[in-house]
């Protein structure tokens, strides 16, 4: 999950035209892989999301992040020229530099175009610029190259994807359609480069992944969510996410899943896990209690560093302490104001 109010700023919502037009993320969708790993042009909204903690030879950290956004202008293109716009593009490219103690992100924003952005089951990659990610097999390759850090990392899977929520949807609200179909990667062995001031490291981690496509999600009383990826020592794996209401209560359609270290995955509910905020940076929690009873698991979240904030959300490198210890991501939205779809 990540913030899309920086894409509903382009005006893409309001040129969608009539909204029946696009398919509803409900219950009876029939997966088909690895197709569905690539554009669902027929959903409103779609991402693909990288994000992992890797270290070099000296033992230096950094996180990093890349996602791409795919927002439907019109949900068939009027065939008028190779312009015509039916989807835009929006892509997040990130470094945490742990030892360093700096934090430096990218933004940008293009329409379909011919060889511009796009996503591509007949290329096996989702590109947006000089950022991509190229796939062979379930093996991704992604790259981004911005003014003050670049990097190309090669992720293979060490666990199988994980179909999130219930009935093959992730429901976030009360409602026909307001869910997503949502896939994850938990576990991805990192190998590759990353370029920070100027300097090049080698380095190898851990990386998780989320492709969601939907076209409603959330319901005029929410916020914005708290959204955490736990990756454990002991190659267990959870992801818990809050949706918050305008009331300051948490919606009953939060959830999570625990993936065991054989890659069986286990939905949570919201009465199964409880997340409360300990420490701030400005609006934002930077420290985090997570508590799942059922597991015996109890963390401490605390973020590497505390300034990880993009332009309207927070997203960044986190450790977890406590009952195990691991590494992951942070992120929170709708503190800066409401999110919307």
């Amino acid at each position: 999950m990540v913030a899309l109010s920086l894409l509903m700023g382009t005006g893409a919502a309001g040129s969608a035209g009539s909204e029946t037009a696009w398919r509803e993320a409900v219950p009876g969708y029939r997966y088909q892989f690895p197709r569905d790993h690539f554009e669902h042009q027929d959903f409103r909204t779609e991402w693909w999301y990288y994000t992992g903690n890797v270290f070099d030879g000296a033992g230096k950290r950094y996180g990093f992040e890349l996602v791409f956004f795919r927002q439907g202008a019109r949900k068939e293109a009027s065939g008028a020229n190779v312009w015509d716009v039916r989807d835009l593009y929006l892509a997040h490219a990130a470094v945490t530099d742990a030892s360093g103690r700096q934090f430096r992100y990218e933004e940008r924003l293009n329409r379909q175009g011919p060889g511009i952005a796009g996503a591509s089951f007949a290329r096996s990659e989702v590109w947006n610029g000089n950022w991509s990610v190229k796939w062979s097999g379930e093996t991704q390759t992604v790259e981004a190259v911005a003014e003050s850090f670049r990097f190309r990392l090669r992720l293979e899977p060490e666990k199988p994807f994980v179909i999130e929520g219930e009935n093959g949807i992730s429901q976030k609200a009360e409602g026909r359609g307001r869910a997503s179909y949502y896939v994850s990667f938990p576990l991805l062995a990192v190998t590759g480069m990353i370029q920070a001031s100027g300097t090049s490291h080698t380095v190898t981690g851990r990386a998780w992944m989320d492709h969601e496509w939907f076209t409603e999600q959330l319901a005029p009383d929410q916020t914005g969510w708290d959204w955490f990826s736990v990756q454990l020592d002991n190659r267990t794996e959870l992801m818990l996410f809050e949706l918050r209401r305008k009331d300051g209560s948490i919606d009953p359609y939060s959830s999570g899943t625990f993936i065991d270290a054989d890659g069986k995955a286990r939905h949570l509910r919201r009465d199964e896990f409880s997340l409360e905020p300990v420490s701030y940076q400005g609006k934002y929690p930077v420290e985090w209690r997570l508590r799942v009873p059922s597991l015996h698991i109890d963390l401490t979240c605390r973020a590497v560093i505390p300034d990880q904030k993009l332009k309207n959300y927070w997203e960044g490198a986190v450790d977890y302490s406590g009952t195990q210890t691991g590494v992951g991501y942070l992120e929170m939205t709708g503190y800066d104001g409401p999110v919307r779809f």
